[in-house]
């Protein structure tokens, strides 16, 4: 089977921060009855960083050909227009010259999405999708724990990163 015979798998991830920052947590469902799914969180991050995080851990686990329906404009506009693209030969600095947010989960989104070539679909957020509903429940229930006690890469705080 050629690739563009290969089944295509419609993914749907969700980011949840109580505060922002605040805790956080992520969630990946595939569609249509929400098997297999994933979520996680961390104890204090950004609502945009668990969105990305959401799409990373989808990546990593699900083989395949996969649609990727998301209700963050910030997901689906960067990959749809290309953003990164500027970010990556501009070294990850954006168009005012400054760093870009969360580089930590977006340099290893970026090169997943590179080498799958998924395709993203963006679906409004709190709008009776049975599926973004399911994945916001997941990331909710992700945001209040337990987390993992090791630290990301990138902790709010530290002048390294930036979380927003």
């Amino acid at each position: 089977m050629s690739a563009a015979e290969e089944p295509t798998t419609v993914v749907f991830t969700d980011g949840a921060c109580a505060g922002n920052p605040g805790r956080g947590g992520w969630a990946w469902a595939v569609a249509p009855d929400g098997e297999p799914n994933g979520s996680g969180g961390a104890a204090h991050t950004t609502n945009q960083r668990m969105e990305l995080q959401a799409v990373l851990e989808a990546l990593r686990a699900l083989p395949g050909r996969l649609t990727i329906v998301s209700d963050s404009t910030y997901v689906v506009h960067c990959f749809r227009d290309k953003w990164w693209v500027k970010w990556k030969a501009n070294g990850w600095k954006n168009s005012q010259k400054q760093p870009v947010a969360n580089t930590d989960i977006w340099m290893p989104l970026v090169e997943l999405v590179q080498q799958r070539q998924p395709t993203f679909r963006w679906v409004k957020g709190h709008s009776g999708d049975a599926m973004n509903d399911l994945v916001d429940r997941l990331a909710v229930a992700a945001s209040a724990g337990p987390f993992d006690p090791t630290p990301s890469p990138a902790t709010y705080g530290d002048p390294q990163s930036t979380l927003f």
